[in-house]
Protein backbone atom coordinates (compact mmCIF):
# COMPACT_ATOMS: atom_id res chain seq x y z
CA UNK A 1 0.00 0.00 0.00
CA UNK A 2 1.29 3.46 -0.94
CA UNK A 3 1.48 6.01 1.86
CA UNK A 4 0.93 9.63 0.83
CA UNK A 5 3.56 11.85 2.40
CA UNK A 6 2.82 15.21 0.79
CA UNK A 7 -0.05 16.97 -0.92
CA UNK A 8 -0.84 20.41 -2.25
CA UNK A 9 -4.06 22.37 -2.12
CA UNK A 10 -5.12 23.77 -5.50
CA UNK A 11 -7.32 26.83 -5.98
CA UNK A 12 -9.16 27.57 -9.23
CA UNK A 13 -9.22 31.34 -9.67
CA UNK A 14 -9.18 34.24 -12.13
CA UNK A 15 -5.96 35.92 -10.95
CA UNK A 16 -3.53 33.31 -9.56
CA UNK A 17 -0.81 35.69 -8.40
CA UNK A 18 -3.24 38.00 -6.57
CA UNK A 19 -4.92 35.11 -4.75
CA UNK A 20 -1.58 33.45 -3.95
CA UNK A 21 -0.14 36.64 -2.50
CA UNK A 22 -3.24 37.03 -0.29
CA UNK A 23 -2.74 33.50 1.09
CA UNK A 24 1.00 34.11 1.57
CA UNK A 25 0.14 37.02 3.84
CA UNK A 26 -2.74 35.22 5.55
CA UNK A 27 -0.70 32.12 6.40
CA UNK A 28 2.87 33.40 6.58
CA UNK A 29 3.73 31.46 3.41
CA UNK A 30 6.31 32.58 0.84
CA UNK A 31 6.64 32.51 -2.93
CA UNK A 32 9.21 29.85 -3.85
CA UNK A 33 12.32 30.75 -5.83
CA UNK A 34 11.88 30.86 -9.61
CA UNK A 35 13.21 27.96 -11.68
CA UNK A 36 16.97 27.71 -12.19
CA UNK A 37 18.17 30.16 -14.79
CA UNK A 38 15.55 32.83 -14.05
CA UNK A 39 16.05 35.83 -11.77
CA UNK A 40 12.31 36.34 -11.20
CA UNK A 41 9.00 34.62 -11.83
CA UNK A 42 8.20 37.43 -14.31
CA UNK A 43 11.30 36.45 -16.30
CA UNK A 44 10.10 32.84 -16.36
CA UNK A 45 6.53 33.88 -17.22
CA UNK A 46 7.73 35.81 -20.28
CA UNK A 47 9.13 32.57 -21.75
CA UNK A 48 5.67 30.96 -21.80
CA UNK A 49 3.24 31.14 -24.71
CA UNK A 50 0.97 34.20 -24.31
CA UNK A 51 -2.07 32.09 -23.40
CA UNK A 52 -0.19 30.56 -20.44
CA UNK A 53 1.33 33.73 -19.00
CA UNK A 54 0.00 34.47 -15.53
CA UNK A 55 -1.96 31.22 -15.52
CA UNK A 56 -0.45 29.75 -12.36
CA UNK A 57 1.27 30.75 -9.15
CA UNK A 58 2.23 28.94 -5.94
CA UNK A 59 3.25 29.57 -2.37
CA UNK A 60 4.89 27.38 0.24
CA UNK A 61 5.25 27.11 3.98
CA UNK A 62 8.76 28.38 4.76
CA UNK A 63 9.08 25.74 7.51
CA UNK A 64 8.31 22.98 5.01
CA UNK A 65 5.56 21.57 7.25
CA UNK A 66 2.38 22.87 5.61
CA UNK A 67 1.16 21.88 2.15
CA UNK A 68 2.11 23.78 -0.98
CA UNK A 69 -0.70 25.99 -2.26
CA UNK A 70 -1.16 26.10 -6.04
CA UNK A 71 -3.34 28.63 -7.86
CA UNK A 72 -4.47 28.04 -11.43
CA UNK A 73 -6.42 30.30 -13.73
CA UNK A 74 -9.75 28.92 -14.93
CA UNK A 75 -12.16 30.60 -17.37
CA UNK A 76 -15.31 30.31 -15.28
CA UNK A 77 -16.04 32.38 -12.20
CA UNK A 78 -17.01 31.05 -8.80
CA UNK A 79 -20.75 30.40 -8.73
CA UNK A 80 -21.53 28.26 -5.67
CA UNK A 81 -20.25 27.48 -2.20
CA UNK A 82 -16.86 25.76 -2.00
CA UNK A 83 -16.99 22.02 -1.41
CA UNK A 84 -13.63 22.29 0.36
CA UNK A 85 -12.28 25.17 2.39
CA UNK A 86 -9.34 26.03 4.63
CA UNK A 87 -9.66 26.59 8.37
CA UNK A 88 -7.09 29.00 9.78
CA UNK A 89 -6.56 27.86 13.36
CA UNK A 90 -6.26 31.11 15.34
CA UNK A 91 -8.50 30.24 18.30
CA UNK A 92 -7.12 26.84 19.27
CA UNK A 93 -7.47 26.33 23.02
CA UNK A 94 -9.52 29.48 23.50
CA UNK A 95 -13.20 29.55 24.49
CA UNK A 96 -15.98 32.08 24.89
CA UNK A 97 -15.29 35.76 24.40
CA UNK A 98 -11.52 35.24 24.48
CA UNK A 99 -11.84 33.01 21.40
CA UNK A 100 -14.18 35.45 19.64
CA UNK A 101 -11.72 38.30 20.34
CA UNK A 102 -8.87 36.30 18.74
CA UNK A 103 -11.06 35.52 15.71
CA UNK A 104 -12.11 39.16 15.35
CA UNK A 105 -8.52 40.38 15.61
CA UNK A 106 -7.35 38.06 12.82
CA UNK A 107 -10.45 38.97 10.79
CA UNK A 108 -9.51 42.66 10.96
CA UNK A 109 -5.97 41.88 9.73
CA UNK A 110 -7.24 39.79 6.82
CA UNK A 111 -9.81 42.40 5.80
CA UNK A 112 -6.91 44.83 5.32
CA UNK A 113 -5.43 42.26 2.89
CA UNK A 114 -8.65 42.16 0.85
CA UNK A 115 -10.66 39.43 2.58
CA UNK A 116 -14.35 39.85 3.39
CA UNK A 117 -16.14 38.92 6.59
CA UNK A 118 -19.21 36.74 6.04
CA UNK A 119 -20.51 35.86 9.50
CA UNK A 120 -19.58 34.84 13.02
CA UNK A 121 -20.91 31.44 14.06
CA UNK A 122 -21.21 31.49 17.85
CA UNK A 123 -20.45 28.47 20.01
CA UNK A 124 -23.48 26.18 20.20
CA UNK A 125 -22.60 23.70 22.93
CA UNK A 126 -21.08 21.28 20.40
CA UNK A 127 -18.78 23.53 18.32
CA UNK A 128 -16.72 26.49 19.43
CA UNK A 129 -17.17 29.84 17.71
CA UNK A 130 -15.71 30.33 14.24
CA UNK A 131 -15.74 33.16 11.75
CA UNK A 132 -16.60 32.57 8.08
CA UNK A 133 -14.71 34.74 5.59
CA UNK A 134 -13.94 35.00 1.87
CA UNK A 135 -10.57 35.57 0.23
CA UNK A 136 -9.91 38.16 -2.49
CA UNK A 137 -11.87 36.14 -5.09
CA UNK A 138 -14.74 35.03 -2.86
CA UNK A 139 -13.42 31.59 -1.82
CA UNK A 140 -14.79 30.75 1.62
CA UNK A 141 -12.53 29.94 4.56
CA UNK A 142 -12.97 29.92 8.32
CA UNK A 143 -11.10 31.40 11.21
CA UNK A 144 -11.33 28.58 13.71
Amino acid sequence: MVSVKQFQVTFDCADPERVARFWCEALGYVVPSPPTGFATWDDFDRTLPPEHRGSAFACVDPSGVGPRLFFQRVPEGKTVKNRLHLDIRVGTGLVGEERVAALESECARLIQLGAARVRLLRADGVNESCLVMQDVEGNEFCLD
